[in-house]
């Protein structure tokens, strides 16, 4: 979906009428508020709506603590928590699972897990917002991945309320991903034709909302000066330290987005860096090589005497056996789907195919796809391809960037977590609670 632009309106007061429309048509809004910029904004955009039209009863918040954060973070969540009154609260601290990018052998760690509460970052919050695994009103179960959390509690929230908005702050101009995730058709059919409202693929009654996805990153400052907004002063940190805009990021430490930025924990907290060496294995290494060709994905290079095949060979030789097969049970199915079904690429991209790259590739004529693409089948797996939109082509290069990124779910080749990896994790997840039990 193109993004489109009103011109006899600003973002400003497109927002503010989306915020009307929806505290006209659902029971309840709940804005998730993660302490960034994008979310801070958005949270205080329906706050101002809702005190002053009197709706706050309408209107709820909510923010998903991944415990090893920034200690300014910490703190303006909770000044944030403080100053908006009438309305509900749910900070939840629980032992979720998380992303983590900077170990081999593990995709994913835990934040707030009682077993580990020695080596915690920091002392869990104190206060009636609370919400940890000994309180929790939704279904939860440890080490579920932190997506399905803040799925089950937006469906038990809408159970509970009735009709539910999800109001995400996030701006399709901020990358690709985000753009997806508003526009996308796969996760259900939009609100009444309302484009930046989408539901939940299991519940009539709950939709996510994304009423400034059409703000950029200026807006965003300019609406927290103009307002006189209060906002994460880590920004300033981050500015006197040097980052670009698009380098500052506030979110969990050890995912693949933030995982570059690591090494400035160091210079802007070295307290909070202590304490996050010693809650990860790996971090440490990732601080100081995240920005370099030794992660694999900044100007990466093949080594003399290999192809990337060979490469990627190699690179999985020296995996522990667990995780090698995950990674190859990943590559092979990208394998088969480009030599069978084939992907869709734009006529740029086939253009270049066809003048730049000596590679065998077959252009479909029928197909499934719903997009005005053009279906293409390789006859064999690429090792490199010389294309502008490296990512949208399969190659044994990117195979061996995934591996270098620890990015065990291979999303840098456009993986999700599959069926069978969230029932295994389930199996997982049973498993220790019959433990517990006694069982």
């Amino acid at each position: 979906m193109p993004k489109l632009y009103n011109m006899d309106k600003n973002v400003y007061d497109a927002a503010m009428e989306r915020f009307a429309y929806l505290f006209r048509e659902f029971s309840k809004v709940v804005v998730a508020f993660s302490g960034g910029k994008d979310s801070g904004v958005c949270l205080n955009l329906c706050y101002d709506y809702a005190k002053e039209n009197e709706l706050l009863d309408k209107m709820a918040m909510y923010h998903l603590d991944y415990e090893a954060q920034y200690q300014a973070t910490t703190d303006y969540v909770a000044e944030t928590f403080a100053a908006f009154t009438g309305i509900e609260k749910y900070w939840l601290c629980l032992p979720i699972s998380a992303q983590c990018a900077v170990n081999m052998e593990q995709d994913s760690w835990i934040p707030w897990e009682q077993e580990q509460k020695e080596i915690w970052a920091r002392e869990m919050p104190d206060g009636e917002h609370v919400v940890n695994e000994h309180n929790v009103p939704f279904d939860f179960q440890k080490s579920q991945w932190d997506y399905d959390v803040q799925k089950n509690f937006g469906r038990w929230y809408a159970k509970e309320n009735g009709k539910t908005a999800m109001v995400v702050g996030i701006r399709a101009d901020e990358s690709l991903t985000r753009l997806a995730a508003i526009t996308s058709e796969r996760k259900s059919m939009s609100y009444k034709g309302v484009s930046w409202i989408n539901g939940d693929d299991r519940q009539s009654d709950l939709f996510n909302a994304y009423p400034i996805y059409d703000w950029n990153v200026d807006d965003i400052w300019v609406a927290n000066g103009k307002f006189k907004y209060n906002y994460n002063r880590l920004y300033d940190l981050f500015w006197k330290a040097g980052l670009t805009i698009d380098a500052m990021r506030v979110a969990s430490p050890f995912n693949d987005a933030a995982i570059g930025s690591l090494k400035v924990y160091k210079v802007v907290e070295p307290n909070t860096w202590a304490k996050l060496v010693g809650r990860v294995n790996g971090v440490n290494f990732a601080s100081i090589y995240g920005n370099t060709t030794a992660m694999g994905w900044k100007n990466i290079k093949l080594p003399p005497g290999h192809t990337w095949k060979s490469y990627l060979e190699f690179l999985l030789s020296t995996l522990p056996e667990q995780t090698r097969a995950r990674y190859i049970e990943k590559f092979s199915t990208s394998v088969k789907f480009w030599q069978e079904k084939g992907g869709c690429l734009s006529d740029e991209t086939v253009k270049e195919l066809e003048e730049k790259n000596d590679t065998a590739f077959e252009l479909k004529s029928d197909t499934n796809y719903k997009t005005d693409k053009r279906p293409v089948t390789f006859l064999d797996y690429p090792d490199d391809l010389d294309v502008t939109d490296f990512k949208s082509v399969p190659s044994y290069k990117r195979m061996c960037i995934c591996i270098m990124k620890n990015d065990h779910l291979c999303k840098y080749m456009g993986f999700s977590q599959t069926k069978k990896e969230k029932e295994k994790r389930q199996a997982v997840i049973s498993k220790y609670q019959d433990i517990i039990r006694g069982k």
